[in-house]
């Protein structure tokens, strides 16, 4: 009852006019800045950060808040549209979401999307109301070793999981490994695979890898099988109405979202984890329970409302740590921390009782905030589907550009767009010989926190391997890598096994 009396003061708190208004205006900003490639949810905060100064700190971190919500909204709309992820998470999305729109339902994609993030974000802001400081608290137990063990379990399932062909999918796997290990080496400081460029230094940039990739590669696929929008029966389909999702399909996405949601939010307390895992983590459940789990990657609405649904939750569960334990759950959340600490606010065991006004208003925000976003983001779908009936002629040189502004504007760097331009000519040879993309870059996201997690956890055991068998979490990770790595091979053996029984009873 504490809580709920709680809660009914935080939205008597953040249910102003200001207050209101500071959700909507950083709702819309997040769906802007979340669809344009090469921004994403830390820029956005970091470049509206110093606007909220001189606001009040409720009002201030109510807009934050709110902008955080609109990017992960706003990232899956170049993803299934343009199959250009606007920001990491939204990899997991285009899987699913560009093959819909080629499929001439880029509207119902985008519904999925709206309507199970808001599901998804839901979940994980209920989640951290009634449990915030014990979410925090379970993240603690996730040290050095357990998020290791974590993300090589994710790392290990990427390669089979989204490849029709496994090998294939390992190869795509390993490459983006290997691109994630160029620049200074993260442990001694040293330059790794550098070959004495100066630009590579820092390594690769994502954005440029993810553009090139993702966008520019889809303008060579344009450019040499050209198809006519009109084609694609999108005629006369293309307003709000026909983009709603049926009384079957709804049905379809509730439990998947709810479950995704639940992984996304577990998931976004864990330090450093992010949103991008609990997007993948959450596919990869859906791929494995779901009833059309073997039929993700092709075009389905539930492939899309697990990683909406689980990016959204993760968003939300990386405040339970920042505001419990002052620990943040992902380089936004980081960003934030810093303004909470510029308000003179500091985040920890004590801000629930030395500022509860100020705690209970930014939760009670994040249901406004999410109502905000969805509504937002559904008022614009009948604009979005238009762009579906372009004709290539136009569109090519558009993403064309997009491409190119997107890769310059990280670093404003040539070599940044030069080496966009070289990524999407690799992937456009590796799309023909059926080598998937995906796994790459998800391999490339994950590795750098894999390798840190690695390091720290060797430097805390003094180089002793042992500390990822003495921990229970870190040991049931492994084992279900094992069991991962083994299953496939164990399938096999057992159907030629069988096959070979019933030859012999029937000889």
């Amino acid at each position: 009852m504490d809580i709920l009396q709680s809660l009914m003061l935080g939205f008597a708190t953040s249910l102003t006019f200001s207050n209101i208004l500071a959700a909507l205006v950083g709702a819309g900003l997040g769906i802007i800045v979340g669809a344009i490639p090469g921004l994403g949810s830390v820029t956005g905060i970091a470049l509206l950060l110093p606007l909220t100064f001189q606001m009040d700190p409720i009002t201030g971190i109510i807009m934050l808040g709110a902008l955080y919500y609109g990017c992960m909204y706003g990232g899956s709309y170049s993803a299934i549209l343009l199959n250009i992820p606007g920001d990491a998470p939204a990899v997991v999305t285009s899987l699913d979401g560009y093959p819909l729109s080629q499929q001439g339902h880029g509207g119902k994609a985008l519904f999925t999307a709206n309507i199970s993030s808001f599901i998804g974000g839901t979940v994980g802001i209920v989640m951290l109301t009634f449990m915030g400081p014990v979410l925090a608290h379970v993240g603690l137990m996730f040290g050095p070793a357990e998020v290791a063990a974590l993300i090589l379990l994710a790392l290990c399932s990427i390669g089979w999981l989204l490849g029709d062909n496994p090998v294939k999918g390992l190869i795509s796997t390993f490459i983006g490994v290997m691109l994630a290990t160029i620049g200074i080496g993260t442990a001694f400081g040293q330059p790794r695979f550098t070959f004495d460029s100066m630009y590579l230094l820092n390594g690769i940039s994502f954005i440029p890898l993810v553009i090139g990739m993702f966008g520019f590669s889809q303008v060579l696929v344009m450019m040499v099988n050209r198809v006519d929008p009109s084609a694609k029966g999108l005629s006369g389909r293309l307003g709000l109405k026909e983009s709603l999702l049926d009384r079957k399909e709804a049905r379809s996405i509730v439990p998947v979202s709810l479950r995704s949601g639940v992984v996304g939010n577990l998931v976004g307390i864990l330090p450093g984890a992010g949103a991008t895992t609990g997007s993948f983590l959450s596919y990869v459940l859906e791929k494995k329970v779901g009833r059309n789990g073997a039929e993700l990657g092709k075009g389905r609405i539930q492939g899309v409302a697990a990683s909406e649904a689980g990016n959204n939750a993760a968003a939300a569960g990386s405040f339970a740590p920042l505001l419990s334990l002052g620990i943040p759950g992902s380089g936004t959340a980081a960003v934030l921390l810093g303004g909470l600490m510029m308000w003179g606010l500091q985040p920890g065991p004590l801000l629930f009782q030395n500022n509860p006004d100020f705690v209970w208003g930014l939760i009670s925000s994040m249901y406004l905030g999410n109502v905000m976003a969805v509504l937002a983001a559904l008022a614009i779908i009948p604009f979005l589907v238009k762009l579906l009936l372009i004709p290539a002629s136009i569109m090519i040189p558009v993403i064309a550009v997009v491409c190119v502004v997107g890769s310059y504007s990280v670093n404003n760097s040539m070599f940044d767009v030069w080496f966009m331009l070289g990524a999407g000519v690799v992937a456009f040879f590796m799309t023909a010989a059926r080598y998937p993309i995906a796994p790459l870059l998800l391999a490339f996201v994950l590795t750098p926190r894999l390798e840190t997690s690695l390091r720290q956890a060797l430097d805390i055991s003094r180089g002793d391997p042992m500390i990822f068998l003495r921990s229970p979490i870190a040991a049931t990770l492994l084992t279900l890598i094992l069991l991962f790595v083994l299953y496939p091979l164990g399938k096999r053996l057992f159907m030629t096994a069988r096959r070979r029984g019933h030859k012999v009873t029937a000889e």
